[in-house]
């Protein structure tokens, strides 16, 4: 089992990238065309509905890496524990619904400045929040874990 846990958190860490580069371009591309005024062009929705597909096949790969690790948050000491059962998950899935709700709300939005508006302050707040949650080799959460 530890074998098949350890390629779903490949992919979870992997997808990441995917996730992460999504989301900013789709934002800061709604945010460009938000302040220049210009209508929006098919790759930049496109690009939104892609970050939003792979936030949430994210959340499954993430869902289903915590349920095969169940059994190892109760060894873990209590602040790594915390952090892999509420800060990261808690955060994320907070993360996902906004991007969610993003895409949601632009589809609603009337004008093309409204849409670009709404995707690029949902979408950006979102990229902050899974910048913060995400275990970075640098912080003392993925410490041992690699870019990868």
């Amino acid at each position: 089992m530890s074998d098949f846990s350890s390629v779903v958190e490949f992919f979870h860490s992997l997808l990441r990238w995917g996730v992460l580069l999504s989301v900013a371009i789709a934002g800061f591309a709604a945010l460009r065309g938000y302040l220049r005024r210009s209508p929006i062009i098919v790759w930049e929705r496109s690009l939104s509905v892609l970050a939003m597909v792979l936030c949430h096949v994210q959340l499954v790969v993430g869902i289903s890496l915590y349920a095969l690790r169940w059994e190892s948050f109760a060894v873990r000491p209590t602040d790594e524990m915390r952090f892999w059962k509420f800060e990261h998950v808690g955060t994320m899935v907070i993360a996902i619904a906004l991007v969610t709700i993003g895409r949601m709300a632009s589809k609603r939005a009337k004008t093309e400045p409204g849409k670009q508006l709404r995707v690029a302050v949902f979408y950006l707040i979102a990229l902050l929040l899974m910048l913060w949650a995400t275990p970075w080799p640098f912080t003392e959460m993925g410490a041992a874990r690699g870019w990868l």
